[in-house]
């Protein structure tokens, strides 16, 4: 009994830390081999800005204008906002600026963001569709930058990089660090051959290469950029073209916005059969380490924990000091580590705190995991009860 469980902690403890650390060491040994591509920088195709906007009129002025402001040559450029459903004032400010060249797609009735982004690339005009969101803000040369990869004509889609506007607040720290950490795994994948994910938030396409994703997929964003892999094309990650926003206004907000996107995923994998591309066994291996192991992740979490308490009770005489089988003390060390973690995670959201402190922000770290991997046991629960989760919700956001 006590090998049993032995086992069944090991290889969980194992895939926790191969998806958190062995994948992104592996990936990056990989890249370090390799040059990473370069550009002239001179391409310079028509490109059609999509901004799905539900509800955002809050925000949608200053994307508008942040959009204006873009260091591209306005003949090439087309400001197109997909608005379907707004009850607000989105539609309205958006027409403000129509002597700006800024366009408007919109319909009373609500289908959800890939409805409105479906309805909307038939107004299109641009060789290149560059995806954004209303709360998301571009540096001047983003679009530039985001385009270069496409004189490769191998590439058929890009994404830049998503920063986190860092307040005082833990959750804006650990946000960030998160989305640092994506960046590098990307940034690596993409110089071994192509990038696995992308930010809905800058993600750019061909758009002769562009198919209509199902209406009812959640994550339009990984759909696409799986779907051109499996179509022989490279997905670049360009880091220089980089998006800012802030984070969400609450921990229990942010919960909510991955609980959608952990649906998403669990969709995604839903539909492997035909989605993964047959044969190309390297993108397969990237596409399911960064991927599909990351929503087995707290299942993982719970196995290790029920499997080293199952130690602690159950303990065998002849696993007396045995490390592997996880006799005393490891039993009780490897114990005594899971619960101050988890009490850790549990004052953070008890007690959250301001300040720029770098031990504050480390000390949030176990809350941000643990309520990331609660959002994908709550996605998962979202997904299986098919609920209408690609009908996105607005996340109300920090605004500084």
């Amino acid at each position: 009994m006590n090998v049993v469980v032995a086992v069944v902690f090991w290889v969980a403890l194992l895939v926790l830390i191969y998806t958190l650390f062995g994948y992104p060491l592996i990936i990056a040994t990989m890249a370090n081999r390799r040059d990473r591509p370069t550009y002239t920088g001179q391409f310079l195709p028509s490109v059609t800005l999509i901004i799905p906007a539900y509800n955002e009129e809050v925000v949608i002025g200053r994307k508008i204008e942040n959009s204006l402001k873009l260091n591209y040559p306005k003949d090439k450029i087309q400001i197109l906002v997909a608005a379907d459903g707004s009850s607000d004032r989105t539609p309205d400010i958006v027409r403000e600026f129509a002597t700006f060249g800024v366009e408007l797609s919109y319909t009373p009735e609500r289908g959800g963001k890939m409805a409105a982004i479906n309805r909307a690339i038939s107004k299109t005009r641009g060789d290149i569709i560059v995806f954004s969101d209303a709360n998301n803000f571009y540096e001047e040369d983003s679009i530039q930058r985001l385009v270069a990869p496409f004189e490769d004509e191998k590439v058929g889609g890009t994404t830049g990089a998503k920063l986190i506007i860092e307040d005082e607040r833990d959750l804006s720290s650990a946000e960030g660090f998160y989305w640092k950490y994506e960046s590098a795994i990307k940034l690596n994948e993409s110089i071994v051959s192509s990038c696995t994910s992308a930010v809905g938030e800058m993600l750019a396409i061909r758009k002769d290469l562009f198919e209509f994703p199902p209406s009812n997929v959640i994550n339009d964003d990984r759909y696409i950029v799986v779907d051109l892999i499996r179509r022989g094309y490279r997905v670049e990650y360009v880091p220089e073209a980089r998006s800012f926003e802030y984070v969400s206004a609450s921990a229990k907000d942010e919960v909510k916005r991955r609980r959608r996107m952990n649906a998403g995923g669990f969709q995604i994998i839903s539909m492997s059969r035909e989605l993964l591309p047959k044969g190309k066994w390297l993108e397969i291996w990237k596409i399911v380490s960064h991927k599909y192991l990351r929503t087995l992740l707290p299942f993982a979490m719970i196995i290790v924990l029920a499997a080293n308490v199952a130690a602690v009770i159950l303990p065998a005489n002849n696993a007396s000091q045995s490390f592997i089988l996880l006799g005393k003390p490891y039993n009780w060390i490897f114990l005594f580590l899971q619960i101050g973690f988890y009490i850790l995670a549990l004052i953070g959201n008890i007690f959250p705190k301001k300040g720029k402190s770098k031990i504050k922000k480390i000390m949030y770290l176990p809350t941000f995991f643990v309520n990331s991997n609660l959002a994908i046991i709550s996605g998962l629960f979202m997904f299986l009860q098919d609920e209408d989760s690609h009908i996105w919700e607005r996340v109300e956001r920090f605004e500084g």
